[in-house]
């Protein structure tokens, strides 16, 4: 884990285990909420396509909820805040497989889990457990799903799924990253089957204004690079 000062909070970023593959998005440990932050998780994306005849592996969801729980583990949090698209489509709860149903089951008892509803998932049903609400203000940091446009208050939220996109040797290298613009954070998706943007792309930088920089932050072993995505002009 990799800390790193926001808004006078103590934040740490979680990479994913090793053992996952590098295009997977990272957590947020939050040490005086106690509390483990995650975005756009997409449970039951395969499903929702599977519907439709797109055939995909069906395993996203247990594997999202495997990497969620090994946070859990990983930092001892007792709260998790999810910011919002967390399944595919609202009725991505009804179609959890037993394997999955039973881990989210015993995730939500044993935790003060917080469901932050999202442009996919607006009404979420009694089978997701915890508790779900539109947005939360916790300790003076409003959690959303999506930035709002002109905030100038304390703001950690997800929906754009952003990646850091570098050349290097003539290779293309796509990561998820958070974004960091004065105040506020995006979080990248957390969930195995979510595509990405690149951070730099106007939208973000549009929906983090007014901001005088915005850096993407991707954890290297332990340390916390910075890359500037967007300096206002002197």
């Amino acid at each position: 884990m990799v800390p790193f000062s926001f808004c006078a909070q103590e934040i740490f970023l979680v990479p994913p285990p090793a053992s996952a593959p590098a295009t997977r998005g990272s957590a947020l440990y939050w040490p005086r909420e106690q509390a483990l932050l995650v975005a756009d998780l997409h449970l039951e994306k395969a499903s929702f396509f599977a519907q439709t005849g797109q055939m995909l592996p069906p395993y996203d969801s247990r594997e999202t909820l495997e990497r969620l729980a090994h946070a859990v583990r990983q930092t001892g949090a007792r709260r998790v805040f999810a910011l919002g698209d967390n399944f595919h489509d609202s009725a991505g709860t009804q179609r959890l497989d037993p394997h999955s149903a039973g881990m989210l089951c015993a995730l939500t008892r044993v935790l003060d889990w917080v469901w932050i509803t999202g442009n996919h998932d607006p009404h979420l049903g009694h089978e997701a457990g915890g508790s779900q609400v539109q947005e939360i203000a916790v300790s003076g940091i409003t959690l959303r799903h999506e930035a709002k446009p002109g905030c100038t208050g304390a703001e950690l939220s997800g929906h754009y799924h952003p990646r850091l996109i570098v050349h290097a040797r003539g290779r293309r290298i796509a990561r998820p990253c958070v974004v960091h613009g004065g105040n506020r954070l995006i979080l990248p998706a957390f969930g195995a089957l979510t595509g990405g943007m690149d951070a730099a792309d106007p939208a973000i930088v549009k929906a983090l204004q007014p901001a005088n920089e915005i850096d993407a932050l991707v954890a290297a072993k332990d340390q916390l690079l910075r890359y500037p995505l967007w300096r206002a002009a002197a």
